[in-house]
């Protein structure tokens, strides 16, 4: 049997996990041909949504009951990873999308240990029911937009968009600064905070389709790396959406989160892992470059020169690295019984963020120093993996910050807020 790329990171598939992770094999070729082209357009290519979609992968880790696959983290991190080693922006934006499932099994998970009431339990429930049906039986696309541009000192996310309760619904107001598959996606989640509520228990979460009347783009993403995200980020001016859309109970989103394994949602190491999957891509290329590459003198292979063989020593140290430590974080958070607290999680993944983005850019240095000027071209594999994989060293938060956060858990033992209201 085979070996898939997904292999090199989740080592002990089951049979279920191997055939979810060959229905992403099989689409690789496709993205690979594409991937040269999305990233010198610097758009979403929106034929890769319906390339998903026919696989089956637009409801990877919806529960099975609602029209998914029933994946869980271990699926999502081998299908990032696989598709980060052809096109990390499509990897990233895809990953953008499988967090959309969280809004609708986190809610559950949360009535199913009572942390709802009686009055609150069938908004609840039909409101993530819709979010899973719309992921996994109607194999659509979902954006999710949380992250703003405004910065608070002691949460990671600060909240600024408004919904205001009004007849049959609600009105958004506000700007949402990252999300991918702006104008691509069939319908946006949206955490915005309810009027009159001052701590984070007014988030909540609302469902805005794509072409409704007051959304459009926050900026035209031209970025020098994940250029074919769609990244535009979202303005809501006077954005209806109707009461069955929302899931305005105060406290809802904030108690959804408790049961999650990570900090916020969790499964944020699916996203670190596509940077990964560029490194391997990388560090293949290179390799095998240096194997087809001969001195003229000798006839040797070149990458049996001495410098060549510390730079190809240093990309596999870098490599090996980066895949220890996410391994770790997939093992620890997603193991059944879980092997360690949820606060040990989340102090390793503060850490594990800065360490896979670092050392996978680490490799795409070496890659490019082992192709030289010629690899320089916008277009070549190793220009690609070095402006692609910079994006992972500020993503989310920079590995500085990570070991700090890390550090403050160490000595204090309490996280910064994951999320605050403005």
């Amino acid at each position: 049997m085979s070996k898939m790329i997904s292999e090199l990171l989740i080592e002990d598939m089951t049979a279920e996990e191997r055939e979810r992770a060959e229905r992403v094999e099989s689409i690789l070729p496709t993205l690979r041909e594409r991937a040269t082209t999305t990233d010198k357009q610097g758009e979403f290519n929106p034929d890769n949504v319906r390339l998903l979609a026919d696989a089956g992968l637009l409801g990877l880790v919806v529960p099975r009951e609602y029209g998914g696959l029933g994946g869980g983290l271990r699926d999502w991190a081998a299908a990032c990873f696989a598709i980060g080693t052809v096109c990390p922006s499509t990897g990233l934006a895809y990953f953008f999308h499988n967090t959309s499932a969280s809004r609708g099994t986190l809610a559950l998970s949360a009535l199913k240990e009572g942390l709802f009431n009686d009055d609150e339990a069938p908004q609840v429930k039909a409101f993530a029911e819709k979010v899973l049906y719309t992921m996994g039986r109607d194999s659509k696309w979902l954006a999710n937009y949380a992250s703003e541009s405004v910065k608070s000192e002691h949460s990671a996310i600060t909240i600024t968009t408004q919904a205001k309760k009004v007849d049959g619904g609600w009105l958004l107001n506000g700007e949402k600064s990252f999300g991918c598959a702006t104008g691509v996606a069939d319908q946006y989640l949206v955490t915005a905070a309810l009027e009159g509520i001052n701590d984070a228990s007014a988030l909540s979460t609302f469902i805005v389709d794509r072409d409704a009347k007051g959304t459009r783009g926050r900026i035209e993403w031209d970025a020098m790396g994940m250029r074919g995200t769609a990244t535009e980020g979202l303005v809501l001016e006077d954005v209806f959406v109707s009461d069955e859309n929302a899931l305005g109970i105060p406290g809802a989103f904030a108690r959804s989160c408790q049961m999650s394994r990570s900090s916020f949602v969790g499964n944020q190491v699916a996203a670190s892992v596509i940077y990964m999957g560029g490194a391997v891509a990388a560090y293949q290329s290179a390799v095998q470059l240096m194997k087809d590459k001969k001195f003229a003198d000798t006839g040797k292979p070149v990458g049996t020169g001495p410098y060549q063989q510390q730079i190809i020593g240093d990309m596999y140290a870098n490599l090996q690295t980066a895949l220890l430590w996410a391994r770790r974080q997939v093992q620890i958070e997603s193991s059944e019984p879980p092997m360690v607290s949820k606060e040990e999680v989340v102090k390793f993944w503060r850490t594990c963020k800065g360490q896979i983005a670092e050392h996978s850019f680490q490799v795409a240095i070496a890659a490019l120093k082992c192709a030289g000027t010629s690899g320089t071209m916008f277009s070549t594999p190793y220009s690609r993996a070095l402006r692609d994989l910079a994006m992972g060293l500020v993503q989310a938060f920079p590995a500085e910050k990570g070991r700090l956060d890390t550090a403050s858990l160490v000595i204090e033992g309490e996280e910064q807020n994951a999320f605050g209201k403005g």
